[in-house]
């Protein structure tokens, strides 16, 4: 099955690799229809029973749908004023919506309820901080408990708390106090350098942050706290006038996160001589972000409510932090809140250098919300007010391609490799990317074709791109052998992705290949349960091999998973009649074809051919790893070379886990090094067929 993918801007606890230009930044599109959020609205006043307005809250709770969670627990409160269990609801329902300031004198009253003590400490202790009453948040927010996290959470702020009171060295001395895993020290540097900062002693700020930001795991831990010290780092050589050394330490963020909004015009106002201000200057900014860095540091799968639950926090004491907005936002999205999502973006200051990835995301959203045409309309004017900035490109792209303007699509893309110009970089697979899935969508495949080329000549053995130009050829029945050795090195590479084993399976159809297609299809679909494109494979191949009563089973099945409409008519007809009779002339057709495609494939041509010192490292199918050596050459960095020989810029990451004596300093490489290579890939979420379903995310 061919895939298409839209633009993704915000990803997982990576907010800061996901708003550059690159591979990385595209994801799949989801599958799911566009969230419906607050689709109805609660009649409060209608409730007249305590179980019904508790019901009604809860299913709005579960459903994130915090607004009216909040009007049914208060309309629950009146029938039972002393149920402690819906005031801890409401309580938290508040503070998921953002709303601190309801939710602090529930916390007040709350303070002697365990249940939901870890929170209410928090939110007074924060409550404290603000209103300047460090001691008595200092008293508050001294922790005795075994977890971990709360550890470490509640003595940061307990030694912002000694900030705030003038006692700079003393909260220091806290905070190097702590105790626990190796993780700790990538807060404790950030934020021992902040309070130095903070505190007026440029030294030891200048120490604690250089040891942030040369930390063993502090990329791979907190990306965002990362970012944070590498600018904090910046912006103090740049206020004492040692310009070049600011610039220096932007080149360490630019090696390790390329095309870092922010960072480039942090350079940009140093480069003009500006010596910008901190982003942490009080007590109560570093309170939010200790809060910014846990819920960076937790931002994962599954871990939104966690995650949105300190960022809001977060946010209420330091209400500018972009950072904090964009990544509120990122989760807002996941959670089905595109509403709520698009009231974040905007949030997000005018003169901030985030402004744009706010901008560009808000864009992706309206349209998830339906409102396509404005989505249009916005991201066609972020085009026009920087022609250069290849990521207005992508989203507008993603929005025309969910809209199946596939003509509009190619035209975006063709100005987009007029931008990008004649040296493309390994990031710009994408643009070429998407401008083949559009003439390809329009059936112009001799513009298609070359645009595919392209991407893999800059990403070689892009499992993305090998399947949807493979998936093409055996379609097409032309360069069978080429197609089929494209898609089996895709599932190689994604071996756990449905939607490339389902394309496997297809070409293995579409080839006579029966057995072999029952078999890569039925994978495909527990890969990939409830896909209709899939499900209608697999019962046109259990028909091709005699399975009549599980063929019209798995039609059946298709009809209920909302395939697109066009396939509905020709899914009916196959249960009504099943499938024709292969004549004598098909069979041979597909026989001389599954002969085609066995045959050992010719060379590739040079412009898909990479250097043998690039070749992309594949895992095995089980998963592990399988190292090799890449030797390094001159003007190599570590983001280079896990662009280049891994085919993900992310992996830098594991190239520095793979090669411990690159830890100490990431930078430091050298010509004729050899270093080892990690048998990994960044995992993708598949979309679906753009024939079987829209894109979008």
């Amino acid at each position: 099955m061919r895939q298409q993918f839209a633009l993704r801007l915000l990803s997982g606890a990576a907010f800061a690799a996901a708003i550059m230009l690159g591979g990385q930044a595209l994801a799949a599109a989801s599958t799911e229809k566009p969230a419906t959020e607050e689709a109805q609205t609660f009649d409060a006043g209608k409730v007249n029973t305590f179980s019904g307005a508790f019901l009604a809250a809860r299913t709005a709770d579960v459903d994130h749908d915090y607004p009216n969670a909040i009007t049914l627990y208060r309309k629950a409160l009146e029938l039972e004023p002393a149920n402690t269990e819906i005031r801890e609801r409401l309580m938290l329902a508040m503070l998921m919506s953002g709303d601190f300031d309801g939710a602090l004198p529930i916390a007040q009253d709350l303070k002697a309820d365990e249940a939901v003590e870890r929170i209410t400490v928090i939110v007074r202790g924060l409550d404290d901080i603000r209103n300047k009453k460090f001691a008595e948040a200092e008293k508050l927010l001294t922790y005795k408990g075994t977890n971990d996290l709360d550890r470490i959470t509640h003595t940061l702020l307990a030694a912002w708390a000694r900030v705030g009171a003038g006692k700079g060295k003393e909260a220091q001395a806290l905070v190097r106090g702590i105790k626990g895993p190796v993780w700790f020290k990538v807060f404790t540097d950030y934020h021992l350098g902040a309070m130095a900062l903070v505190s007026g002693d440029i030294n030891a700020a200048r120490s604690s942050l250089t040891a942030a930001i040369t930390n063993d795991d502090g990329v791979a831990t907190t990306p965002d706290t990362f970012m944070r010290a590498i600018m904090a780092l910046a912006r103090l050589e740049a206020s004492q006038g040692n310009k070049q050394k600011a610039l220096d330490t932007i080149a360490v963020g630019d090696r390790l996160i390329s095309n870092y909004a922010p960072l480039k015009a942090l350079r940009q106002s140093i480069e003009a001589g500006d010596k910008p201000d901190q982003q942490v200057t009080t007590a109560t900014e570093g309170a939010a972000a200790v809060l910014f860095s846990v819920g960076g540091a937790l931002n994962r799968q599954g871990a939104e409510e966690m995650v949105s639950l300190y960022l809001h926090m977060s946010h209420a004491l330091d209400p500018k932090s972009a950072d904090t907005l964009i990544m509120l936002g990122g989760i807002a999205e996941k959670l089905e809140q595109p509403k709520q999502a698009i009231a974040l973006y905007e949030k997000v200051p005018a003169d901030s250098p985030m402004r744009r990835i706010s901008e560009l995301q808000l864009g992706l959203t309206l349209a998830q919300t339906g409102e396509v045409d404005k989505a249009r309309e916005h991201l066609k004017n972020l085009i026009a007010s920087d022609p250069a900035d290849l990521r207005s490109y992508l989203a507008y792209g993603a929005v025309l391609s969910d809209a199946k303007d596939y003509k509009a699509m190619a035209e975006n893309y063709d100005k987009a490799a007029q931008v990008v110009g004649p040296i493309a970089r390994p990031a710009d697979w994408t643009i070429f990317f998407q401008q083949g899935i559009a003439y390809e969508r329009l059936k112009q495949w001799d513009k298609a074709e070359p645009a595919f080329r392209k991407s893999l000549e800059l990403n070689p053995n892009q499992p993305q791109v090998l399947n949807y130009l493979g998936y093409s050829f055996v379609d097409m029945n032309r360069n069978l052998d080429e197609g089929m050795e494209m898609i089996r090195k895709a599932v190689e590479a994604r071996p756990d992705d449905g939607y490339i084993v389902d394309s496997l399976g297809w070409a293995h159809y579409r080839l006579g290949q029966f057995d072999e297609a029952v078999t890569e299809l039925e994978r495909a679909a527990q890969l990939r349960a409830g896909d209709a494109a899939i499900i209608d494979h697999l019962g046109d191949a259990y028909w091709r091999v005699d399975r009549k009563l599980e063929a019209n089973y798995q039609w059946k099945r298709a009809l209920t998973l909302e395939p697109e409409e066009a396939e509905i008519p020709k899914i009916k007809a196959k249960i009504e009649n099943g499938l024709p009779e292969l004549d004598a002339a098909q069979l041979a057709a597909m026989k001389a074809n599954a002969k085609a495609a066995s045959a050992t494939p010719e060379p590739a041509t040079p412009a898909t051919t990479p250097p043998a010192e690039t070749a992309l490292v594949t895992p095995p199918a089980d998963g592990g790893a399988r190292p090799t050596n890449y030797t390094v050459n001159p003007g190599d960095t570590l983001w280079k070379i896990a662009h280049e020989a891994l085919g993900d810029g992310d992996l830098f990451i594991e190239l520095i886990k793979a090669n411990p004596r690159l830890r100490r300093n990431p930078n430091r490489i050298f010509p004729g090094q050899v270093l080892d290579l990690p048998g990994v890939a960044a995992p993708v979420t598949p979309s679906s067929d753009p024939s079987s379903a829209p894109a979008g995310n």
